[in-house]
């Protein structure tokens, strides 16, 4: 790799990290091995480095890579002008700061014709140079000597006008005078929000009344209230200033002005300080001003995308049902409910449409349908969507199975000897729709319609919610804070390492798994995924991890990537369903042989694996970290680091918002986190908001520190704004 040690001492700096442990993962990660690969399997060469630190020497060195690409652009435009020099060449490579490097290259950037152009095409850059020396006590007789007759500029007060143009540009291109105003930004600037006048009365403009006269410190604006001024913005509601004192940065920049050889010749300085001036107010106010723009949007798009893919994160890796028969419902009240009725891999076995509610309202020929399809296919849970007509489909249902508490899909009873009829979870629907309508959809069920495809998701969500999801476009699935606002490549980008450290931390039933899952994998992508699937279909269920070296174009690169993240329960050899690694099976045998036993009972038998001390086993390839994730992994084979999922009922009292009344204490479960507070479910189709500062009768920085999505909460209305749908609710005083 070009500039490793550079980019070493640069991340490791940046980092607090050891420039061994991050010389070694800049390595790894040139060699093509993934994030997850690295983090699980070569502890030994990053000193056990984990995904966020890997992830953060990852991102930093692309940001150094287009650095250097940057700076390549910039050396080739100054040499090409000729105005290359060896100072100027060391500066450059010497920088490592995009903010900088762009201040270097600014004097030498091909830019419109300007002003200052214009100027110095009419031969006035001596005189320009004339005014900075401050040395003329007549100006305006040195600028005659410039005019042109019948040309320009023409007359002594273009000249100098034309003179000063020049001046404001080399003011506005300086880097001291540069840094001196964003230094002014850093330490005062407000941001100013106004309503635009003619907006001010509409509805649509009501959402962001709280901003139609807002001014607050830069520093001290969070994310989520700058992107919703940035939102507001866009929609022609608000207008958007960052100021600081004029004045104050004006006089700055006199001051930096050299002083005048004779403190008597004030004309000369007068024109430079009317250059000054126009300098600041045209074009490096603006320029600056643009900066710290962009700069508080690339923030608040990094706070917003942490909170997006935290909770995305929590919500992937949420508890499944596992393999049990379900009985998925797409409710709804015009055009009835769609159910379908699912095996324990999820398949499809049949579907119909009921209707329960107005205006068909056949809820004895519904409950005798459901009571039917849970005899015929042997139904074991119920997964009902959240949506329209939910809780109302939720009472019939439970009519069928009996009086059993309801259970949330992210909450499932832990005790299910209690009885032998059907549990039922009502689950997220958010983005099922979305999933009905893609290629995923439809390549999975091509002679079905999108009804029919929705209930089938919300199905499969209540057993592999992992599984079923990652097939849905993230922004869809409702866990976000202003996602579609913050630079979509870099969401995206943060995204999908979520969903493959998720995918790689709970690990992939290789004879299930679909080709949108396996596409997630370490060392796969869309075309292995396909050709193991297309390999299965062909050829059977996969015997043994090595077996994976027969498919199609899958070579020993991707192989060592993805091994260890696929499972086969229930093969010949107990470690192709855990998360050893084949490459370390020799070690494990070995262990085996020395005990005087067999790998199965290594990992049935504890009192064989307290025999093993594992400092016997280390070598030049294998070191201690290793070694005990072996030992974790053979207490435990394949276990799924996804908790159990709890019981669920919401408070039978509310069914809509005006059911609703101060002080009223209800059950919830918390939909979505953002960095102002928590949204919690609390039945009533609409999320109330637990403000950041009523989570917890103790001061809070991060909701996170406090609640985790899909926990079930107690929470006390506070607040219920009908005209704007909005209720406020409190976790003060509750015991959650």
């Amino acid at each position: 790799m070009q500039h490793l040690k550079i980019f070493t001492q640069l991340i490791a700096g940046e980092l607090h990290l050891s420039e061994h442990a991050v010389e070694n993962t800049l390595k790894l990660l040139d060699e093509g091995c993934t994030i997850p690969f690295i983090s699980r399997y070569r502890k030994e060469r990053t000193g056990g480095l984990d995904e966020v630190q890997i992830t953060a020497i990852s991102d930093r060195a692309e940001q150094l890579k287009e650095i250097a690409k940057r700076k390549e652009t910039v050396v080739k435009t100054i040499t090409e002008l000729e105005k290359m020099t060896d100072a100027l060449r060391q500066r450059i490579d010497d920088c490592w700061d995009s903010t900088v490097l762009e201040d270097i290259y600014l004097p030498y950037k091909p830019k419109r014709r300007t002003r200052a152009q214009v100027a110095r095409e009419q031969g006035l850059e001596p005189l320009a140079t004339l005014l900075l020396m401050q040395r003329e006590q007549h100006p305006e007789q040195a600028a005659r000597r410039f005019v042109v007759a019948g040309g320009a500029p023409v007359d002594t007060a273009a000249a100098l006008r034309g003179a000063q143009d020049i001046i404001a540009e080399q003011i506005s291109e300086d880097e001291h005078n540069r840094n001196l105003v964003r230094s002014a930004f850093r330490r005062e600037a407000l941001i100013t929000s106004r309503v635009v006048k003619n907006k001010k009365d509409t509805d649509e403009a009501q959402k962001y009344s709280d901003y139609f006269d807002w001014e607050e410190p830069l520093k001290r604006c969070s994310s989520h209230r700058l992107l919703a001024m940035r939102r507001g913005e866009a929609e022609g509601v608000l207008r958007l200033s960052i100021t600081i004192d004029d004045d104050e940065a004006t006089a700055r920049l006199k001051r930096s002005l050299p002083p005048a050889p004779h403190p008597g010749e004030r004309a000369c300085r007068r024109l430079l300080e009317e250059a000054v001036e126009d300098g600041y107010k045209r074009l490096l106010l603006p320029s600056i001003e643009t900066e710290f723009m962009a700069l508080s949007k690339e923030r608040a798009d990094d706070e917003a995308i942490r909170v997006f893919a935290e909770n995305l994160r929590q919500l992937l890796l949420s508890a499944p049902l596992g393999q049990k028969r379900v009985m998925g419902i797409d409710p709804g009240f015009r055009t009835g409910c769609k159910v379908v009725c699912l095996d324990a891999q999820g398949n499809l076995l049949h579907h119909e449409a009921i209707f329960p509610h107005p205006p068909v309202n056949h809820r004895m020929q519904a409950i005798v349908h459901i009571q039917q399809m849970i005899a015929q296919y042997g139904i074991e849970a119920i997964a009902i969507g959240n949506g329209t007509a939910s809780r109302e489909t939720r009472e019939i249902v439970e009519e069928v199975v009996g009086s059993q508490p309801t259970a949330d899909s992210r909450a499932a009873s832990t005790d299910h000897a209690e009885s032998r009829r059907p549990q039922v979870f009502v689950v997220s629907e958010d983005g099922a729709s979305v999933y009905s309508a893609s290629k995923v959809a439809r390549d999975e069920f091509p002679d079905e319609d999108v009804t029919v495809r929705g209930a089938v998701s919300i199905g499969r969500r209540l057993m592999d919610p992992l599984a079923e999801l990652v097939k849905i476009d993230p922004k869809s699935i409702g866990v976000g804070q202003y996602q579609h606002d913050v630079d979509q490549s870099r969401l995206k980008h943060a995204l999908d390492q979520v969903v493959e450290s998720c995918v790689n931390l709970v690990g992939v039933n290789l004879n299930t798994a679909s080709q949108h899952l396996l596409t997630y994998v370490s060392g796969l992508g869309p075309v292995l995924a396909k050709n193991i699937v297309d390999y299965r279909r062909a050829n059977g269920a996969f015997a043994s991890r090595a077996q994976l070296k027969k498919v199609a174009r899958l070579g020993p690169a991707a192989y060592q990537q993805c091994a260890g993240f696929l499972r086969i329960p229930g093969a010949a050899n107990p470690l192709d369903n855990s998360a050893v690694h084949p490459e370390r099976y020799a070690v494990v045998e070995q262990m085996a042989k020395d005990c005087h036993c067999t790998v199965s009972d290594l990992i049935s038998q504890p009192e064989k694996r307290a025999m093993i001390d594992i400092s016997r086993y280390v070598s030049t390839e294998v070191g201690l970290p290793t070694l005990t994730d072996i030992m974790h992994e053979l207490e435990k084979p394949g276990r799924d680091p996804r908790e159990q999922i709890e019981a669920f009922e919401f408070d039978a009292r509310v069914q809509t918002v005006g059911d609703l009344h101060e002080g009223m204490e209800l059950p919830g479960i918390v939909t979505n986190i953002t960095n102002f507070g928590a949204f919690v479910d609390i039945g009533v189709h609409q999320d109330g908001l637990v403000h950041i500062s009523q989570l917890a009768d103790r001061y809070v920085s991060d909701p996170t520190q406090v609640v985790r999505l899909h926990q079930h909460v107690r929470v006390r209305v506070v607040g219920v704004d009908l005209r704007r749908q909005r209720i406020s609710l409190s976790m003060k005083g509750m015991k959650n």
